[in-house]
């Protein structure tokens, strides 16, 4: 169950991506960087402390000087710059300089989190990434995409900033909720749908397996994604092309995601963006109402909710105009010319997001297939 992916920049690589079924590997890797004489703080929260700090603590003691940890509250309401400045200050208090490093021990948000603070202080220091979560295994732990949310906006301050690893444990899955590894599938499921549609059909093919977790098959599946996202963050490291294909379902999803307060799960969130973005690519003719049906078919089947309640339209439309994907005040939108075939759009108006809101929209009826 041991498989490495190399992630290159410029021809160059610049990190690895190891899948091992445990954490005992860890220290193996992280001597490679050479920190004998160096320090190496986890950032983690208050839902993975508990299950995998000491155990990651011990192993990395073994590559360094000095090991020490910050513990944040779990949820995204915490990930924003008064965070960010609590971490900062432990950093400070414990001496770290620009040659010791940072490791992110948890899911998506701690991962952006630990790794705009390594991007920002002292001008940027390294660090890695152990992802403990589906959606951070499959999705934002690679690429370098970090950030915190500000005011209520998501991810509206960040940095590129690359791991020097990034180290997955697939056994962390057997521990995770339902609704995390659910809303990991969001993002999978994304996937499939923007750039493989043999995968998106693998996926359905192998539903029960996936859902029972069994990790041969949840081994192939993190893996595929993996190679899909190292492939288009290598081709477009800093989000000016092709890159951008991997919002597709962010644009209505991250203004959901929004208007809940950040109360419902990110890739729940995606998979209603990805159905409704999939209702609009319908309107234009480039899906069938049956292609509509089977994606909104498969998230549920999934586990993942089709629909979103307590939401008005104007307050969606409003929202995703102060996303961060707006381009010179026009929405970029993702689209698929077909299934595993994705492109940037910048002409879909108010009424085809509209439309497309409604196949999600739980009070109304709408124009759902």
């Amino acid at each position: 169950m041991s498989k490495r992916l190399n992630v290159y920049k410029d021809q160059k690589p610049i990190y690895d991506i190891v899948m091992e079924p445990s954490f005992h590997k860890l220290a193996e890797e992280v001597s490679k960087f050479h920190l004998d004489e160096r320090k190496i703080c986890i950032v983690t929260d208050t839902n993975v402390a508990p299950l995998y700090l000491e155990e990651v603590k011990e192993l990395l003691s073994r590559c360094c000087k000095k090991i020490s940890y910050f513990v944040i509250p779990a949820g995204e309401e915490h990930k924003n710059l008064d965070t960010v400045k609590k971490i900062y200050e432990h950093l400070i208090l414990e001496h770290f300089d620009r040659k010791d490093m940072l490791a992110a021990l948890g899911g998506g948000v701690i991962g952006d989190m630990c790794g705009f603070t390594a991007a920002t202080y002292l001008r940027g220091i390294d660090f890695i990434q152990i992802p403990t979560t589906l959606l951070s295994q499959v999705d934002s732990s690679i690429g370098g995409k970090t950030g915190v949310d500000f005011d209520a906006y998501k991810n509206m301050v960040g940095a590129f900033h690359m791991p020097k690893l990034v180290y997955t444990n697939l056994n962390t899955l057997l521990t995770l909720p339902e609704e995390q590894f659910s809303s990991g599938m969001g993002e999978v499921i994304k996937h499939g749908l923007i750039k493989d549609a043999s995968y998106y059909q693998w996926l359905k093919d192998n539903q029960k397996s996936i859902l029972k977790r069994d990790l041969s098959v949840c081994e192939d599946m993190v893996f595929r994604s993996n190679e899909i996202k190292k492939q288009v963050v290598e081709n477009d490291p800093t989000e000016q092309g092709e890159r951008a294909l991997l919002n597709f379902g962010h644009t209505l999803g991250h203004a959901i995601e929004k208007l809940k307060n950040f109360t419902a799960f990110h890739g729940h969130c995606v998979g209603l963006g990805c159905i409704a973005a999939a209702r609009i690519c319908a309107v234009r003719g480039l899906l069938t109402d049956d292609q509509v049906k089977d994606i909104r078919d498969t998230f549920e089947e999934f586990g993942l909710p089709v629909t979103v309640d307590g939401l008005k339209w104007k307050d969606v439309y409003a929202t995703t105009k102060n996303d961060k994907k707006m381009d010179s005040g026009v929405v970029k939108f993702i689209l698929l010319k077909s299934i595993g075939n994705a492109y940037v759009d910048r002409t879909v108006t108010e009424e085809e997001m509209k439309k497309g809101f409604s196949q999600v929209d739980g009070s109304v009826e709408g124009e759902r297939s």
